[in-house]
């Protein structure tokens, strides 16, 4: 294990981050949060109004349609400032109280931040310009600036916690858990990315075999023919110490192509071992947590590893991170691996092959992989697989 601590550095990274972008997200948020208000409250006319006037259908479809697109922006909004890349562009379906349950919500949750910051900074201007003490002195003075620095410090917190609050809310009642046919869809998916990692897999080893031991054993036998027929002793000397070295990286290659395939470290020292075994390789400080009561079956142990060397690879190569941490645990029969780092962020699964071959490999087992790696970081990669421990 290298180094301690962890996200520190990261978080007050992306707490800077937020701050600058957060007045901003506030003011949006407040303008969606007056047009939910306003289509809630038509949504309600449409729905009143609809049996007593004899209103077709049409008013209320085309308000449910301006909710739908309102809900989809502000789903797409949440996903960003939570660092997820996988939101699609519309939102899901789902039972038809879910939306105007948010419009009631985002109309009071919209705005309210805003009107906090407007109180927080009219109390500043208050304290720092308007409030005239009976009588000067010096602990009037420092109760002053005491108060100015606590509520200007106050005002600069909150704005990102709110902007971060209402994007967990917004993600809270507009996701939907995967529908029936969703799941098919990704269970499908996952098995022919397994066939395909398997082929992927099956044509490294024969091109590593054919490129690597293969064509040092041939020249191996080309070494020892010239060595049979030469009456020299100093060639036949020199040719046996050329077979000796082939010989060697022969050895060095297939000892590679094994610990590829299994590492000998993951039988001798399990799971544990075996990640920080990986951490110790990796460039920078690796913090390593690991509490696991029993061992994984192999296949699952395994695809756990190379997620985790994979992971730290990847930190390494792309994050520019100066440290990084490696969490294991198994709770309710999950196994559960998190390898973050306190880097630039910004890791999307369309931007490279690292994080779909990581998730690629854990389908097999019906695991999951969850990205968030907002921009100015800290990135966490969480990997679940259900198994149980022997």
């Amino acid at each position: 294990m290298k180094g301690t601590g962890g996200p520190g550095k990261g978080l007050a990274r992306t707490a800077v981050n937020a701050a600058a972008a957060g007045p901003w997200a506030l003011v949006l948020n407040a303008v969606t949060g007056l047009a939910a208000l306003a289509l809630l409250v038509l949504l309600a006319g449409c729905v009143v109004l609809a049996p007593v006037a004899g209103i077709g259908p049409a008013p209320l479809d085309r308000v449910r349609a301006a909710a739908h697109r309102l809900a989809g922006h502000q789903r797409r909004w949440a996903g960003r400032v939570l660092g997820r890349d996988d939101v699609p562009r519309s939102v899901p379906a789902r039972p038809r109280w879910r939306e105007p349950l948010w419009l009631a919500v985002h109309a009071v949750t919209g705005p309210a931040p805003v009107v906090a910051v407007w109180a927080m900074l009219s109390a500043l201007d208050y304290v720092f310009f308007r409030l005239e003490p009976s009588r000067t002195s010096t602990l009037n003075t420092f109760a002053l600036s005491l108060s100015t620095v606590a509520i200007a410090v106050v005002v600069l917190l909150a704005v990102p916690l709110f902007r971060t609050g209402q994007a967990r809310l917004a993600s809270l009642l507009l996701d939907a858990g995967p529908t029936p046919d969703a799941r098919i869809r990704e269970l499908t998916a996952s098995r022919a990315a397994v066939v395909d990692a398997h082929a992927a897999e099956l044509r490294r080893i024969e091109r590593d075999l054919h490129d690597g031991a293969q064509a040092k054993l041939i020249a191996i036998r080309m070494h020892l023919g010239l060595a049979g027929g030469s009456r020299d002793p100093d060639a036949v000397r020199r040719a046996i110490d050329e077979v000796r070295e082939v010989a060697g990286q022969a050895l060095t290659d297939l000892r590679d192509l094994v610990r590829g395939i299994h590492p000998p470290v993951l039988t001798d020292r399990g799971l544990p071992g075996a990640i920080e075994a990986s951490a110790l390789l990796c460039p920078i400080p690796v913090d390593v947590d690991v509490e696991l009561p029993g061992r994984p079956q192999p296949p699952v142990e395994s695809a756990a590893y190379f997620a985790a060397a994979e992971a730290l690879a990847n930190v390494a190569k792309h994050s520019g991170a100066s440290r990084a941490w490696v969490r294991l645990r198994h709770t309710g029969g999950v196994l559960r691996l998190t390898v973050g780092d306190d880097g630039h962020g910004g890791v999307r699964r369309d931007l490279g092959t690292g994080v779909r071959g990581i998730e690629d490999r854990l389908s097999a087992f019906d695991g999951s992989l969850t990205v968030s790696s907002p921009p100015g970081g800290p990135t966490e990669l969480t990997m679940e697989v259900p198994c149980a421990l022997s």
